[in-house]
């Protein structure tokens, strides 16, 4: 099963209803992530799903009849755990994204969708001055180190960490 990136972006419109990303409708988000990775449908899928078991009332199995189980797991490794505050939710993440070992097919989708998702996140705050900028630059020193992996998406990388700096 390849999901098409169309199918996916659908499928999360429909997911994140009305939801918002700051005032623009979620999808803004959303297609600015699925810009930031290649154009493989499995990392486009991905890219238009990462949120959705985290802020919508979609769940895995869901996910995995629509889009097949590599896509699915993928994006149950970049959704936050279960944690009393956003600290302990990003440290149990950082947490299992450092334990990821790339010869699982999820693995690398949902570390380049994830440090997409952080790029396009930082990227918005540059643009409109947003405190929560601050926020990502304390975390940094914990996700770089959990995501980053040689040789994958260091384009990403390099503009976050200069964006960051």
């Amino acid at each position: 099963m390849v999901p098409t990136p169309a199918e996916a972006r659908a499928f999360a419109i429909e997911a994140h209803g009305a939801q918002t990303y700051g005032t623009r409708p979620y999808v803004t988000h959303l297609d600015a992530v699925a810009a930031l990775v290649p154009d493989d449908p499995p990392l486009q899928a991905v890219a238009y799903l990462h949120d959705v078991l985290e802020d919508t009332p979609v769940r895995y199995p869901t996910i995995s009849e629509r889009f097949g189980t590599i896509v699915a797991d993928a994006v149950a490794l970049v959704t936050d755990p279960e944690g009393a505050d956003r600290r302990a939710r990003k440290a149990a993440l950082h947490a299992r994204l450092a334990g990821l070992c790339l010869a699982d097919p999820a693995a690398p989708l949902a570390l380049h969708v994830k440090v997409a998702d952080r790029l396009a996140n930082v990227r918005t705050c540059v643009r409109s001055a947003d405190a929560r900028l601050r926020t990502y630059r304390r975390e940094h020193a914990g996700f770089r180190p959990a995501a980053f992996r040689p040789g994958l998406c260091d384009a990403l990388w390099t503009e976050l960490d200069a964006l960051l700096a």
